[in-house]
């Protein structure tokens, strides 16, 4: 059966979706964050006369969209929230979290997957390592052909590249592209750049597809049009992996360049050689949980000729 596994890491909380060592769905969440189905209580401090909307904020300052307000909400009340969706960071700007009064949600509605799954000090090899290289390279590639995936502040576009005919083409990229919404956790609004498929037959059979490999993955969904386009909507819960990497790249190499030093097995210090711009990443605190998780002393160099997604991690004498 498919099992949550979480990996509390430094700077970052990680989690798949295993079956027989293959990753079926993953999630990344970073502390400090306001996180989906977080409750937190905000003061009210805008609101327009008989609107419901809003904006909050936190007793340490933080500010907070919140929808559904009661009308005779008043400006400066204290209200308990539930987070909906976490900050999402774009370019050229900036989506504060948002949030609804606590006794507009569901109460049993929760968010599992890091609440109450199984917490294991690494993955199996390589698991992680195969999606985030995926979400770096925004490219999934497949029967000679490729999903290239590009965030954009208006939705997430996924354009399919290959020389196959275009049916065939289309169909093929059906089943990496539910992989990628799963690995990448995307949401919000999707398009879906299908190559242009001229019969009305073979446009509906990969209507078809896409029903069956995402008959478990809550969203709505066009027909494709004549141009080969589809677009999915999808609950927006805050930033995905691919989002992370294409507006914090640096950030996201760090933890991973602390991951693989937190990982690495054997007596020494670790040796961490990064790009210049992820040295200035590293906190004084995570380097302190990476010498008291590993018992070893953590020494850092830079080199400006290693990728930013490429860290490397090494054992060395004292």
């Amino acid at each position: 059966m498919p099992e949550w596994l979480v990996e509390d890491g430094i700077g970052e909380q990680r989690a798949l979706l295993v079956e027989d060592d293959r990753v079926l769905s993953a999630k990344v969440r970073w502390p400090g964050e306001f996180c989906a189905e977080d409750p937190i209580e905000a003061k009210l401090v805008r609101k327009e006369a008989g609107a419901s909307q809003g904006v909050g904020e936190t007793a340490d300052g933080r500010q907070v969209l919140i929808d559904r307000l009661p009308r005779d909400a008043q400006e400066g009340a204290t209200l308990p929230l539930v987070v909906t969706r976490g900050a999402i960071a774009e370019r050229g700007r900036y989506k504060l979290p948002a949030a609804r009064p606590a006794d507009t949600i569901d109460a049993n509605r929760s968010n599992t997957v890091f609440g109450s799954s199984k917490t294991v000090r690494r993955f199996p090899d390589g698991l992680w390592e195969e999606v985030w290289s995926a979400a770096a390279s925004s490219e999934i590639a497949f029967n000679g052909a490729a999903l290239l995936l590009s965030v954009t502040p208006a939705m997430t576009v996924i354009d399919i590249d290959g020389d196959l005919p275009a049916r065939e083409l289309a169909l093929a990229a059906v089943e990496p592209l539910a992989q990628a919404l799963r690995w990448f956790d995307l949401g919000g609004s999707i398009g879906i750049d299908f190559p242009t498929i001229a019969d009305k037959a073979g446009r509906r059979a990969v209507d078809e597809a896409l029903a069956k490999a995402l008959a478990d993955w809550p969203h709505e969904r066009t027909a494709m049009n004549g141009f080969g386009f589809v677009q999915l909507v999808a609950r927006l819960e805050g930033p995905s992996l691919l989002h992370r990497l294409a507006t914090s790249r640096a950030a996201a190499a760090a933890r991973l360049a602390l991951r693989r030093a937190e990982h690495l097995d054997g007596a020494g210090a670790t040796l961490l050689t990064v790009h210049p711009a992820l040295a200035a990443r590293f906190t004084p605190e995570w380097l302190s949980e990476l010498t008291r998780r590993t018992g070893r002393e953590v020494r850092i160099e830079t080199d400006p000729a290693l990728a930013i997604e490429a860290p490397h991690a090494q054992l060395v004498a004292r």
